[in-house]
């Protein structure tokens, strides 16, 4: 099932099935964080409305955590001048985003008075739809409610208006880990697609486009760390709760690697296998 959270002209937000027709049905009131953990009894449609009568949202516009992943493919890694990862001599570089971050389709994303950088990231988010602390690698996928597009754009250069000791670490690693928290950097959707819908999250590709250009291009058998191992690892450091998002990582070709960054009026369109497109403007 490809399931939404949708605004109706009225201001109202709802959440349903998107059919194939171009309607959402109306499974019920509020985003899909009030079904999430019950994605298999979900009620029977009371209506519908043609999608352009609708907004889609963010299919969790406030997620309880919102978990990523740093340094996930190879290439970005090598792209962005780190060495080669020995997968066995490291774990996963998680990290979290503010539920503020989150955008919705089609919503601008405003660059922040702190940063001239603004860089684009296409990745697979992962979508918990059981909870549960210390899971096996093994049972990870069961916990996985769905899948949906996200975009974790990133601020690489932070300026604050004083100057700073750059040549200490910890500002360097500060700076990188405050340019992935202002409003809108967590773009998500445009819907969740049901994990029984995926059979393999390692076999999706990947790609992003600014302004029609193809800038990002790859697939997820290229992480480093697999979904199942990410939701296990996630899950030994936190109870992880039905709603939690995690992005889980992007391929090569951000503009941090060529010294590109967005411009007000850029376009960004990711695209991942079957979960659809995931367009945002910046302003």
């Amino acid at each position: 099932m490809k399931l939404a959270t949708y605004r109706l002209p009225d201001g109202g937000i709802r959440h349903g099935e998107i059919v194939a027709d171009g309607r959402v049905t109306d499974l019920g009131d509020g985003d899909l964080s009030a079904v999430i953990g019950t994605l298999g009894t979900l009620p029977s449609p009371a209506g519908s409305y043609a999608l352009d009568e609708v907004t889609l949202l963010a299919p969790l516009p406030r997620p309880g955590k919102v978990l990523a992943v740093a340094a996930n493919y190879q290439e970005h890694v090598t792209e962005t001048g780190g060495d080669r990862i020995d997968k066995s001599r490291i774990s996963p570089r998680l990290f979290l985003k503010p539920s503020t971050a989150v955008s919705g389709p089609g919503e601008e994303i405003a660059l922040p008075s702190v940063s001239p950088s603004v860089d684009w990231e296409a990745e697979l988010v992962v979508v918990i739809g059981r909870g549960g602390k210390d899971i096996a690698p093994d049972d990870a996928l069961d916990h996985v409610g769905g899948y949906t597009i996200g975009n974790d754009v990133s601020a690489r250069r932070m300026d604050y208006g004083h100057e700073r000791d750059t040549d200490d670490p910890a500002v360097a690693f500060f700076d990188w880990l405050n340019g992935k928290w202002p409003d809108g950097f967590a773009a998500l959707g445009p819907y969740l697609v049901t994990a029984d819908e995926v059979p393999d999250p390692q076999k999706l590709d990947v790609t992003l486009e600014v302004n029609g250009r193809v800038r990002q291009q790859g697939d997820t058998g290229q992480m480093i760390f697999n979904v199942a191992e990410l939701v296990a690892f996630a899950s030994r450091l936190m109870t992880l709760e039905p709603g939690d998002v995690l992005y889980t990582g992007t391929p090569a070709g951000v503009g941090m690697a060529s010294g590109e960054f967005l411009s007000a009026g850029d376009e960004m369109t990711v695209r991942v296998t079957g979960l659809g497109s995931l367009v945002n403007r910046v302003r």
